[in-house]
C-alpha cells in the first residue's frame, strides 16, 4: 500500500484545512486509518483515527472538538477537516494505514504517508 497524503499550507490562527490521503493498492477497507503529526524537535503524535467502516472514530485530545476524521473507501481515501486551527498545531502531518486496530500505537501502523506540512500563523 502507498499513501499519498496532500492539502496542507499556511492558514491563519482559527482558520481551516482538509488533508487527504489516498491510498493506491488494493483492500484500503481492510485497514485502520490514522493521522499523526511532529512538530521540529518534538517526537510524532496522535491526532486521529478510524476504523475500517468508518462508524468508529478517535482523536488525540488536544484536537478533540476541532478535527474530524472520515473516509471514503469506495475513493481509497481518508480526511482530516481540520478547524479553528491553533499555531500550536503547526506540523508536518502524516497519514498511516495498519492491519490491525490499536489505533494510537505508531509502531502499529504498516505503511506511511510522505507527510504534508500545516503551519498556523498568529
Amino acid at each position: 500500500v502507498q499513501l499519498q497524503a496532500c492539502g496542507g499550507g499556511l492558514v491563519q490562527a482559527g482558520g481551516s484545512l482538509r488533508l487527504s490521503c489516498t491510498a493506491s493498492g488494493h483492500s484500503f477497507s481492510s485497514y485502520y486509518m490514522g493521522w499523526f503529526r511532529q512538530a521540529p524537535g518534538k517526537e510524532r503524535d496522535f491526532v486521529a483515527a478510524i476504523s475500517r467502516n468508518g462508524f468508529s472514530t478517535y482523536y488525540g485530545d488536544s484536537v478533540k472538538g476541532r478535527f474530524t476524521v472520515s473516509r471514503d473507501n469506495a475513493y481509497n481515501t481518508v480526511y482530516l477537516q481540520m478547524n479553528s486551527l491553533k499555531p500550536e498545531d503547526t506540523a508536518v502531518h502524516y497519514c498511516a494505514a495498519q492491519s490491525g486496530y490499536l489505533y494510537s500505537i505508531i509502531s502499529a501502523y504498516d505503511y506511511w504517508g510522505q507527510g504534508t506540512l500545516v503551519t498556523v500563523s498568529s
